[in-house]
């Protein structure tokens, strides 16, 4: 859950080589990529993340999880628990505001789980894994590589669609960005969080520079 087993050394030794990262280290250092409880609630999540914002998301889970989950009273706090996949197969989703389409994708998404098809633990072909994900309609390389940063636990996935990602480094297109990490491999999803959650403050005087300028206008310094 807390990716506590991550060797931190050889990740800021991997990404402190770019300038566009090495302060975004130097300010938060041993930032960890967060796991989840379930991996079937987290891919529901980011299946409702899509292009809305985060508070929008929230609302929605918590819409979800009133309407269909199941109610407990063992604390305080806690009152209900996620649904389980079997639940959501058929649910009638769009009652809680989504669209059509966003609804069909989830109940898509929880039949292939009910049945067995997609599991999130002992996932070994993380690339197989990917490809099945994606051949749910609605959910594409952002949601699959979301999920298997946080469900997966694979240090390199990176959602290059990402608009935080894209804007935070000045990138054009997905495409421009997936070349641009490349030097991150194989802790890009550990980019993913330091480009997601430092103040980008430290990122602004790179992002408008080509890789190559940022190297020269830094001295090699050891992390």
């Amino acid at each position: 859950m807390f990716d506590l087993n991550a060797d931190w050394t050889l990740i800021a030794r991997c990404l402190g080589s770019d300038p566009a990262l090495r302060q975004s280290i130097r300010r938060a250092p041993g930032l960890r990529v967060p796991g989840c409880w379930d991996g079937f609630e987290l891919a529901v999540r980011a299946v409702l993340g899509q292009q809305v914002t985060v508070r929008g998301a929230t609302t929605l889970a918590g819409r979800l999880v009133r309407a269909f989950g199941t109610e407990t009273s063992c604390t305080t706090d806690l009152t209900h628990l996620f649904p389980e996949p079997w639940r959501l197969s058929d649910a009638k989703l769009e009652s809680i505001g989504l669209t059509a389409a966003r609804a069909e994708t989830i109940r898509a998404l929880a039949r292939e789980v009910w049945k067995g098809d997609i599991r999130f633990d002992g996932v070994i072909d993380t690339t197989a894994f990917l490809e099945k994900l994606c051949q749910i309609p609605g959910i594409g390389a952002w949601t699959a590589q979301y999920v298997a940063m946080r469900a997966l636990r694979e240090p390199d996935a990176f959602p290059t669609g990402d608009l935080g990602l894209l804007h935070s480094l000045g990138s054009a297109n997905h495409r421009e960005l997936s070349r641009r990490s490349e030097p991150w491999r194989p802790w890009r999803a550990y980019a993913a969080m330091y480009l997601w959650c430092v103040p980008q403050k430290s990122l602004r005087e790179f992002k408008n520079q080509p890789f190559a300028a940022q190297q020269s206008a830094q001295p090699e310094q050891r992390i």
